[in-house]
């Protein structure tokens, strides 16, 4: 998904952190894209703290982007909080409106991307930058510092596979009257296009 949002001219080496493998250096790539996961960074799992301290010390040495779980871990190495939230689920294609705009975005006021997550950022670090959001996700895109962005949506997902999820989770997670609002939002376009090459354009410039 992330080399079809990103395009060409990336190499990809995949680090599978649920099983504790980290890279020995940060400095080893020039980049570093934490992804979704089904995990809370709340959750008592052995590789959490490794990865959150990983980022910690990425962050002088290389660029990093995270998305949705990335997002959040982020956010608490960094010093912010993470819950799970009152507001319930976040599905469905929601609008961020933008706050504040850095050298590698367009002149975009809004971004509309698919997003799927019941967590959220609810305290900032002390130097996260508040770049989007909305009123479900007032952090819902944030900076650090010039090498480390973060987004609460998932702007590589496609429609097709963002309705797949809703589908499996219609009548489970969510209610069908909540799936089906959700599925509905996925027909209007979206930004999914533009902030891959926003992501693209912060990790040429990082």
């Amino acid at each position: 998904m992330f080399r079809s949002l990103l395009g060409p001219g990336f190499d990809y080496v995949t680090y599978p952190v649920e099983q504790m493998i980290l890279p020995a250096d940060p400095a080893e790539r020039d980049a570093y894209v934490v992804t979704g996961s089904p995990a809370g960074v709340y959750d008592d799992l052995p590789w959490i703290d490794p990865l959150k301290r990983f980022l910690v010390e990425a962050r002088d040495k290389a660029a990093l982007v995270g998305i949705c779980f990335g997002h959040q871990v982020m956010a608490e190495a960094f010093g912010g909080r993470v819950v799970k939230s009152e507001k319930g689920w976040g599905v469905g294609q929601h609008t961020y409106v933008i706050a504040r705009r850095e050298p590698w975005m367009d002149d975009a006021a809004t971004i509309s991307i698919p997003v799927s997550h019941q967590d959220q950022v609810v305290a900032l670090a002390p130097d996260a930058r508040v770049l989007g959001g909305n009123d479900f996700s007032p952090y819902g895109m944030l900076a650090y510092g010039d090498r480390a962005i973060s987004l609460q949506c998932h702007p590589e997902f496609d429609p097709a596979y963002a309705e797949a999820l809703l589908r499996i989770r219609r009548g489970t997670r969510l209610t069908e009257e909540e799936a089906d609002a959700a599925i509905a939002s996925l027909q209007a376009p979206n930004d999914d296009a533009r902030v891959g090459a926003w992501i693209r354009r912060f990790l040429e410039a990082a």
